[in-house]
């Protein structure tokens, strides 16, 4: 395949336990149940990426061009700005996306750090996981918002069926971010599967907010996205794996025969995450 493809979120298994880095565990456990959930042929394919080497040249096999590295910060899984710099840095195929807890009383400082300093190219939250959870609109937020606003980077907002309550996957909350926030750019990883009406209708009021089904596009219901890509949302669907929770050389095989129209696949592959990354690539 000669495509550019950007990959919008993946995750070598060996930063943590949760992605599946240790045979074994619980965790290896349910990231193998997770795969087969989301229709991974191969419920152990992640074992190869037990180094940042090994994560890499499955990237390149499978003819992604870069994949974004995602980090994390919530009250019971990190994985460090350092870390996802250390990862990246030596790699052109990587591009790392900082994360923080809103929570935390450094989180504006750690943001311009992860920014400036490390040159990370946005800044992830997961308020549905917080402690206590937090709607992505709550107004604790909104100076995480105002300072990816200034420093002109996109946010980053992760929520879906694994989170602990779906009161707080309801995509009307991030209508009303957008609102607030007309130039910021924000992702919407997972889709906010399954609200997938919902989330489009967002999508359709804000052009500044960015859909990442991932893995949950081949899940009922995701078809929806398709429908709306080779429509009005041709520039704010991004293409992701959401490795190692679904199979990286799969999943692009089966994004080709989900119908996107001709036209619309190199803007959903590469040239929206492209913009929204504001990659030179």
């Amino acid at each position: 395949m000669n495509r550019k493809i950007i990959d919008m979120r993946s995750r070598p298994s060996f930063l943590h336990d949760f992605y599946g880095a240790t045979p074994g565990t619980n965790e290896y456990e349910v990231a193998k149940w997770l795969n087969r959930r989301v229709g991974s042929k191969n419920d152990e394919h992640f074992t190869r990426s037990k180094t940042v080497e090994a994560f890499v040249e499955e990237v390149r096999e499978v003819g992604i061009t870069a994949a974004v590295v995602v980090g994390r910060d919530t009250p019971t899984l990190t994985t460090s700005n350092d870390q996802i710099l250390d990862i990246t840095s030596s790699h052109k195929e990587l591009i790392g996306i900082g994360s923080v807890d809103p929570q935390k009383q450094n989180a504006l400082t750690e943001i311009e750090r992860a920014i400036k300093q490390l040159g990370l190219a946005g800044i992830n939250i997961e308020p549905g996981f917080g402690n206590p959870p937090l709607n992505v609109d709550d107004p604790l937020l909104f100076p995480i918002y105002d300072a990816c606003n200034q420093l002109g980077i996109p946010v980053f907002l992760m929520s879906g069926p694994t989170t602990p309550n779906l009161d707080y996957a309801n995509p009307a909350a991030v209508g009303r971010v957008a609102r607030a926030f007309p130039n910021l750019s924000i992702v919407c990883y997972h889709g906010f599967y399954p609200y997938v009406s919902e989330m489009i209708g967002v999508a359709f009021r804000y052009e500044n907010v960015y859909v990442v089904p991932d893995m949950y596009i081949f899940l009922p219901g995701g078809n929806l996205y398709i429908e709306a890509a080779n429509g009005f949302m041709r520039d704010q669907l991004l293409f992701g794996t959401s490795y190692p929770f679904r199979a990286m050389g799969q999943t692009v095989e089966d994004f080709m025969t989900l119908g996107l129209n001709e036209q619309v696949l190199d803007a959903v592959l590469f040239q929206n995450a492209k913009r929204v990354l504001k990659l030179d690539i």
